[in-house]
C-alpha cells in the first residue's frame, strides 16, 4: 500500500484541479451554443440572457485558474476559442435574426463585420497580452461588446420598429469599430477593494444591484453602453482645442548712439 506524503495533493486530485477552469470555459461555449438555438427559435430574450451567462462564466474561469495556480497556454487558447463562439458568432447571429435580416446584404454585412472585428480583437489581445498596461484594454473587449449588443436587444426585444432596427445597423458597426480601435478602456484590475478609497464603491454597487433587481435589462444595458462610450468620451475630453498663436510682443527699439564723426 502506497502512502501519500502529507501536504502533497494526490495526482488525481491535482489533475482535477487543472480541469476545473476548463469546465467553466466549456460552460461558456455551451451558453453561446444554446444562444444560437434560441435565436433560431426567435426566443431573443433568452438568447441575449445566455450571452450574459457566457460572460459571467468567462469572468470566472480566469479567476479560478489564478486562484488554483493552474493557468496554462492551453487554457488561454481554449478561452479565446470559446470567446469567438459566445461573443462573436452568437451575438452577431442574434442581432441578424432579430433585426438586421430585413436589410438584406447590409444587415448581413454589419453582423458579419461584428464577428470579424471580434476575432481580430481577440487575436490582438493574445499577441499583446504581455506587452500592454494591465490597467487598460486596447479596444473594447469582445465580451463587453457582445453583452452591450445583447443588452440593447434585450431592452428592445418586444416588437421593435423599423426605425429601431435601422439604428441597430449603426450600433453594430460602431461596436465593431470600437473593438478594433486603439481607445483605452479601464480594466479595473488595479482596484484594491481593501483600500479606504474603494469604500465609496460600496453604496454605488448597492444602488446598481438594487436597480438590477428592479429593471435588469435597462440597468445592464445602460451600464454596458456607458462603458462602451467611456473611452471615446475620455479621448474627446483629453483633446484640447488648438490655441491660437499669440502675436509676438513688439520689443521697443533701443535708440543707438551714432558713432562720433
Amino acid at each position: 500500500m502506497v502512502e501519500h506524503l502529507p501536504g502533497k495533493p494526490r495526482r488525481g486530485v491535482r489533475r482535477g484541479i487543472y480541469l476545473l477552469p476548463a469546465f467553466f470555459t466549456v460552460g461558456n461555449i455551451f451558453c453561446g451554443y444554446l444562444s444560437l438555438d434560441f435565436a433560431l427559435k426567435e426566443s431573443f430574450v433568452t438568447a441575449a440572457a445566455l450571452v450574459f451567462a457566457a460572460g459571467f462564466l468567462d469572468g470566472i474561469d480566469g479567476r479560478v485558474a489564478r486562484m488554483t495556480r493552474t493557468t496554462s497556454a492551453f487554457g488561454e487558447q481554449l478561452d479565446s476559442l470559446a470567446d469567438v463562439i459566445s461573443f462573436g458568432v452568437a451575438p452577431s447571429f442574434l442581432v441578424y435574426r432579430w433585426g438586421l435580416s430585413g436589410f438584406d446584404r447590409l444587415g448581413l454585412a454589419a453582423s458579419f463585420l461584428f464577428l470579424v472585428c471580434g476575432a481580430c480583437r481577440l487575436a490582438r489581445f493574445n499577441v499583446q497580452a504581455h506587452v500592454v498596461d494591465k490597467r487598460f484594454f486596447v479596444g473594447l473587449p469582445i465580451p463587453a461588446a457582445a453583452c452591450t449588443l445583447s443588452g440593447l436587444i434585450w431592452v428592445f426585444a418586444e416588437h421593435p420598429s423599423e426605425e429601431v432596427k435601422a439604428v441597430f445597423v449603426g450600433v453594430t458597426i460602431l461596436l465593431s469599430f470600437l473593438m478594433v480601435s486603439t481607445f483605452r478602456y479601464r480594466s479595473f484590475k488595479d482596484v484594491d477593494l481593501r483600500s479606504r478609497r474603494s469604500a465609496i464603491l460600496v453604496p454605488i454597487v448597492g444602488l446598481v444591484l438594487a436597480a438590477g433587481l428592479w429593471q435588469p435589462h435597462w440597468t445592464f444595458g445602460a451600464l454596458l453602453v456607458g462603458y462602451a462610450v467611456s473611452a471615446p468620451l475620455a479621448k474627446l475630453v483629453s483633446l484640447r482645442p488648438f490655441a491660437r498663436p499669440r502675436p509676438a510682443e513688439e520689443i521697443p527699439a533701443v535708440p543707438t548712439r551714432r558713432p562720433p564723426a
